[in-house]
């Protein structure tokens, strides 16, 4: 497994626990792109949609599909989250995957609430969200001060000027309260790449045995409350 691959083994793990409640799941992928989690997911027997704006990215996961064998199982649309009431039928998917959308989103109350119509009853959401104390940290460890302090003090998803296009930023409480109000019970959160963005690329990717250990650090402290505001981004399990 490449070293991107392992320190993504915490949100896979996850994954893996919510799919086997769903034996030949229909799953959608909202902006899954090139397929990393998608053609993985159709490979244990699952069937994948994925919604993305790209068109490049949905070609580029047609040819994965097809390279692993299992493009009978997936299915690429062009569309984006703004787009799901007339792209998927109501009540019609097991799984959603939203992996790093709801920060680009104009209105991520309303998106959460679309998301939640699509899912059967009993469906399961996994919501992965940038985690706004981690971009502060992030941005005084660079220097950058003045856009740490208005990250600080923009209040929950606020996008602050100095940060224009990185899209926006929430602590897991915020995220937590947003899925409430469109309608989901949160069932599980864990802290995704506490270290994993901290620790020079060069120590963990050619020091032998270190991308290993560096994912077991990983899993052990994904769970600990003490390090999710540490985490780059917060991964939350939740139910309509």
């Amino acid at each position: 497994m490449a070293g991107t691959d392992r320190r993504a083994t915490v949100l896979w793990a996850a994954l893996e626990d919510i799919l086997e409640e769903f034996p030949g799941a229909t799953v959608l992928d909202i902006g899954g792109g090139t397929g990393g989690f998608a053609v993985r997911i159709a490979e244990r027997g699952h069937r994948v949609r994925v919604i993305d704006p790209s068109p490049d990215a949905l070609a580029a996961l047609a040819r994965r599909a097809a390279d692993a064998g299992v493009a009978d199982l997936v299915t690429a649309e062009q569309g984006d989250l703004s787009d799901l009431a007339t792209l998927v039928p109501a009540d019609s998917v097991d799984v959603v995957l939203c992996h790093g959308v709801i920060e680009m989103v104009a209105d991520p109350a309303a998106a959460l609430a679309s998301i939640a119509a699509v899912l059967r009853p009993g469906g399961v959401l996994s919501l992965l969200v940038a985690q706004r104390h981690a971009a502060v940290v992030a941005r005084a460890m660079a220097g950058q001060f003045q856009q740490a302090r208005d990250l600080l003090e923009g209040g929950p998803g606020v996008v602050p000027s100095s940060s224009r296009g990185a899209g926006r930023r929430f602590t897991a409480a915020e995220v937590e309260e947003l899925l409430g109000a469109a309608g989901f019970t949160p069932s599980a959160r864990q802290a995704i790449r506490v270290f994993s963005d901290l620790v020079p690329g060069a120590l963990h990717d050619n020091e032998p045995g270190s991308a290993e250990a560096l994912a077991e650090l990983e899993r052990a402290v994904a769970s600990v409350p003490e390090f999710l505001p540490l985490a780059s981004q917060v991964h939350l399990v939740a139910r309509p």
